[in-house]
């Protein structure tokens, strides 16, 4: 049942309506279905516009389908989707209501042209902060283009539809029966991949754009600071990135960005991205940067080549492309990956329910993982290749207190076993006698930090310290005059999010004293 702020928060949302919309649930004997019958009629009780039926025909029960009477607009969800759902369940029945999507004309046109049957199913988690994103996107879709239907699956309500289907991260998305792709994926991404003509079109567009002035590769916290920095001394500034707000998308709890006591991964970026769109900044998203040409005469345009074919010039660039998780490099870590080998344990931990699993990594990640997990598997083994655990003494201490956790410390992990078809266990080697130990799991979280995304500058004139990270000076500038970098990507200590932000604003300000002495 919703509380009274959720239904005062509904009624009011529920006032956009512009038409009559059905909720057609399909409803068993059980006690999900009772509850999710109950919200179903909070929801109805809350607009003139909304109206339930309880005799829907969907196989999947508790389940039900957001449409306009008499018609069916594709949207559905199976499960009760609260959590970081119930946004998109919100979402999903202003727009059935008419009330227009948060996009642009020319998405919603791109959207309504595509042609042929799609028929879309996603896998989420409740405490899955970037399924949310896939769900919005794909309900988005099927509103728009009545040859796109999309239903949303809670994968921990659905457990035997989840095994038989060998669904062991989330989001998962099926496209008429097939996998279509896993993990978060935004709504030009999902486009892209179904509208295969996109990428060339854009990368036509981005090739005919004048130089900046100021150019951010990666859109990331520092990648974002260095642009409104930049934009806000009035030059032309652009930012390019695989996809804006990087590797902050996949965090769930920030609690260490001073002046914020908590927040979320997804709300703060969705917040940078506000405050960067506030400037007159050129955002190009989808876009990977590839290869850096240099400029040919000092002061000179340098130009950076993106995979998708465009190339963009500027007379000054901040390179901001961030980190990823760190590979163990062990046989089973990629033949498995998705399939028992995980790295998001917020997102994928539900999937994992009663079972055992383990955590390689011993310090902050690593330990945060462990926590989080042991509320909801069976057991978890956290792995440490050093002989003791590196977290705060803090995180420690309430590791100590959970009783299904054991840590396991001197041990380097030497392989990620299975049956073929996924994760069964792992083998660690003791570091202090060499013996070799097996433990039999179910899944594996791995969480040892982070590597530089800085392949694309090999070769380059950017110096890079042997461990891949751009070197740069106290003002941010690299090896090659009128290219800064900042952030996680670089040599800067200690990466934090309020550490990326402050090292993107020096590096605009440096590009700007280099721009203005050219």
């Amino acid at each position: 049942m919703l509380d009274s702020a959720m239904k005062q928060q509904l009624k009011a949302y529920l006032q956009k309506l512009t038409r009559p919309i059905e909720m057609v649930a399909s409803l068993d004997d059980g006690a999900k279905s009772r509850e999710l019958q109950g919200i179903l009629q909070d929801i109805a009780s809350l607009s003139d516009l909304v109206s339930l039926r309880e005799d829907g025909k969907d196989p999947r029960s508790p389940s039900f389908a957001i449409t306009l009477p008499g018609e069916n607009t594709g949207v559905a969800f199976a499960g009760i989707p609260m959590g970081h759902e119930f946004t998109s369940l919100v979402l999903a029945l202003l727009q059935v209501g008419g009330h227009p999507p948060k996009i642009s004309d020319e998405t919603a046109d791109q959207i309504r042209a595509i042609e042929g049957d799609f028929e879309f199913e996603t896998y989420y988690s409740l405490s899955c902060q970037n399924c949310p994103d896939v769900v919005q996107a794909l309900n988005v879709m099927a509103v728009l283009n009545p040859g796109i239907r999309h239903v949303a699956i809670d994968g921990a309500l659905f457990q035997d539809e989840v095994k038989q289907r060998e669904v062991m991260s989330v989001p998962s998305i099926f496209l008429n029966g097939e996998l279509f792709d896993q993990g978060r994926m935004s709504l030009e991404q999902i486009l892209g991949k179904i509208d295969t003509g996109a990428a060339k079109r854009e990368a036509e567009k981005l090739e005919q754009k004048a130089p900046f002035d100021l150019l951010t590769i990666g859109g990331g916290p520092a990648g974002a600071a260095a642009a409104i920095y930049a934009a806000r001394k009035g030059i032309r500034t652009g930012v390019a990135a695989e996809r804006f707000g990087g590797q902050v998308l996949d965090t769930m709890a920030i609690e260490n960005f001073i002046s914020v006591q908590a927040t979320e991964g997804p709300k703060m970026v969705a917040q940078l991205e506000q405050h960067v769109k506030q400037y007159d900044v050129d955002i190009m998203n989808l876009q990977r940067a590839v290869k850096l040409h240099p400029a040919a005469l000092p002061g000179g345009d340098h130009e950076v080549e993106f995979a998708s074919g465009a190339r963009l010039r500027s007379k000054s660039l901040v390179l901001a492309t961030g980190a990823r998780w760190r590979n163990i490099n062990v046989p089973g870590e990629k033949e498995y990956a998705n399939r028992g080998v995980a790295y998001c344990p917020h997102c994928d931990g539900p999937l994992y329910k009663g079972k055992t699993v383990a955590v390689v990594g011993g310090g902050n990640s690593g330990v945060e993982a462990a926590i989080d997990l042991a509320g909801i598997v069976g057991h978890v083994h956290v792995i440490e290749f050093m002989d003791e655990l590196k977290a705060d003494a803090v995180l420690q201490k309430k590791l100590a207190t959970l009783p299904n956790v054991d840590v396991v410390t001197n041990a380097k992990t030497t392989e990620i076993t299975g049956d073929g078809s996924r994760v069964n266990g792992l083998n660690f080697e003791d570091r202090g006698t060499g013996e070799v130990r097996h433990i039999t799991l179910e899944g594996v979280f791995i969480q040892i930090g982070l590597v530089p995304n800085t392949e694309w500058l090999k070769g380059s004139p950017v110096e890079l310290s042997p461990h891949g990270e751009i070197i740069t000076d106290h003002h941010g500038m690299t090896s090659l005059a009128g290219v800064f970098a900042a952030g996680d990507a670089t040599t800067v200590p200690y990466k934090q999010i309020i550490i990326a932000m402050g090292d993107g604003s020096k590096a605009a300000l440096g590009a700007f004293d280099y721009l203005i002495r050219l």
